[in-house]
């Protein structure tokens, strides 16, 4: 099943940064196009420059990164880290320390498609090893493995 077909089919609203680029704007058109929500959250500046995703359920406009971060956080179920770089890595390493500081309780979950997050995994095994990652904390990160984005079955199967 793919991943736009699994949320649309169970009633998941995608919740991502408002962009009709990059994998989350084709995610959010393929979301859209299987009769699906997709709520985008976009600061200002990005809107101004046109990248902004017109076609979307709602889009709200904020001032800045970190209110655009914490509106979506509150909007959101659950935490998925797709393929990206250094913002979805970012925002992902975000809400992963909120739910280890207790300020949520949400899944947070990496899909890691075609072993793309293979070197973070024994990264945060060392974190672990160093004691900067108690266990614990540790497996508050879901980690599935896919050979590719059509294979997402991973949130029906946990919830």
């Amino acid at each position: 099943m793919q991943l736009d077909a699994l949320l649309s089919g169970l009633g998941i609203a995608l919740v991502f940064g408002g962009g009709r680029v990059g994998l989350m704007g084709v995610l959010a058109d393929s979301v859209l196009a299987a009769g699906g929500q997709a709520f985008g959250v976009i600061p200002r500046d990005p809107l101004e420059k046109e990248i902004a995703h017109t076609r979307l359920t709602q889009l709200r406009v904020v001032e800045s990164m970190h209110e655009r971060k914490a509106l979506m956080a509150s909007l959101a179920d659950d935490f998925v880290l797709l393929p990206g770089g250094y913002g979805s890595w970012e925002e992902f390493c975000e809400v992963i320390t909120w739910a280890q500081l207790g300020i949520h309780c949400k899944p947070c979950g990496g899909l890691n498609v075609a072993g793309y997050y293979n070197p973070l995994l024994p990264l945060t095994s060392l974190a672990v090893t160093e004691g900067f990652i108690r266990p614990a904390y540790r497996e508050m990160m879901i980690v599935e493995a896919a050979r590719y984005i059509s294979e997402v079955k991973w949130t029906a199967e946990k919830q």
